[in-house]
């Protein structure tokens, strides 16, 4: 890996936040927030994103530890790499420690959910997310309470503007974590493709944008409305900043048995509704995102793919179904901190 000077490490981290893809938490997913998140300085608004100091930036490379998940995949004598990810984070997290850093170096492709640098990936993205001409208007207590919590999250009046109202929910969704330092920007995928670019390592999508839609968002607008309400009565009631504090606590500390009993633990399952749909978001992604793996190490690529953390867990998360497909599987273990 290139020296990392203070300045060229912010500069991989600290990518023009862009209106991506959400990208899927395991439950949900993270817009890398877009610069008027902060544009409103009230008493009652999330604490502004940090900027580094060189001070800072220097101690963060010499403290730097490996935090989240890392499995290393064999196979035909050639070697691949797994890393559960968080897509919101905090400044310390922006340094890979020596594990991920290994891993880093010696891949040499770097495949993601979705390659949120990709302009096109961007564009297709924020097209993707907004309301389609033919959506029936969302009921008016609905568009109300979206407005409410644009509000509370210190948006500016009119900032979803034309987003699918599913799209809108969850957005705010993950903005949440802003109250407890958790930010966008600050993601996993955003820092190791900054870091794959700057040694002009090829970056690769392991799924469509329509992919990843199609699993977030209902094609029916009853069904679609219906989510939307779900995830506000999340917001509404504390439990979504809960939930990703939670989450954040559980990936910095390596708990993959605490991660195993999410749905036991994560206060966001009420019915048969919220578990098909965490199904779509995680289970039914999985097989996909497996077989594009399979194929990069077909390749002759030594791949280290970046996906969300819960993708990972129980009979059918990626370390098992690469173990199904003959991949020796071997979790890498951190230093404690």
């Amino acid at each position: 890996m290139p020296i990392l000077t203070p300045r060229r490490a912010f500069a991989c981290f600290a990518l023009k936040a862009r209106r991506l893809a959400l990208i899927g938490l395991g439950l949900l997913a993270a817009w890398a927030a877009p610069a008027w998140v902060h544009a409103q300085p009230q008493a009652a608004c999330p604490p502004p994103m940090p900027t580094p100091s060189a001070e800072q930036l220097r101690e963060g490379l010499h403290m730097a530890r490996d935090r989240g998940f890392l499995w290393r995949l064999s196979r035909d004598g050639r070697s691949a790499w797994l890393f559960g990810t968080l897509h919101v984070g905090r400044l310390p997290w922006v340094f890979p420690g020596p594990q991920l850093r290994a891993a880093l170096d010696a891949a040499d492709t770097l495949a993601l959910e979705l390659d949120v640098t990709d302009p096109d990936v961007a564009r297709q993205a924020v097209a993707a997310g907004r309301a389609p001409d033919d959506l029936p208007p969302p009921p008016a207590a609905l568009k109300t309470r979206l407005a409410v919590q644009a509000r509370l999250a210190c948006l500016p009046e009119g900032a979803l503007d034309g987003q699918h109202p599913v799209m809108q929910a969850l957005t705010l969704t993950a903005l949440a974590g802003r109250w407890d330092g958790l930010e966008a920007a600050f993601g996993q995928e955003v820092v190791l493709a900054g870091l794959a670019r700057s040694q002009a390592k090829p970056l690769v999508s392991l799924e469509s944008v329509a992919q990843q839609m199609g699993a977030l968002i209902p094609s029916d607008s009853s069904s679609a409305f219906d989510l939307t309400d779900r995830t506000l009565r999340q917001l509404e009631h504390g439990r979504s900043r809960s939930l990703l504090h939670r989450l954040a606590g559980i990936w910095e500390r390596g708990e993959l048995e605490e991660l195993t009993q999410y749905e036991r633990w994560c206060d966001c399952v009420e019915g048969d509704e919220d578990r098909a749909q965490l199904r779509r978001l995680i289970d039914e992604r999985n097989p996909q995102l497996a077989s594009g793996i399979e194929a990069l190490h077909a390749q002759g690529r030594s791949v280290i793919a970046a996906v969300g953390a819960l993708h990972m867990v129980g009979a059918q998360g990626l370390p098992s179904l690469m173990r199904q497909r003959g991949f020796a599987v071997e979790r890498v273990g951190f230093a404690p901190p």
